[in-house]
């Protein structure tokens, strides 16, 4: 992982065509601006992982459900 400071107004270029910008910073809040192609998919962490979370659960048989359950 690679962890960078930044303040507002400067920003960090992902690739060629991905440039994330640091909008606003108030306490612990960053607020940032990401200008992406639109096909690549850009998700809040948590909303991911929740995504992430019901796609597994989808993927176990229905029996198997039932059997995890007692």
């Amino acid at each position: 992982m690679l962890a960078l400071t930044r303040k507002c107004g400067e920003r960090i270029v992902i690739g060629d065509n991905i440039t994330v910008t640091v909008v606003d910073v108030k306490g612990d809040s960053v607020r940032l601006a990401i200008d992406a192609p639109r096909d690549v998919k850009v998700w809040r962490g948590e909303l991911y992982d929740a995504i992430a979370a019901e796609n597994k659960a989808a993927a176990v048989p229905v029996d198997l459900k039932v059997e995890f359950n007692r």
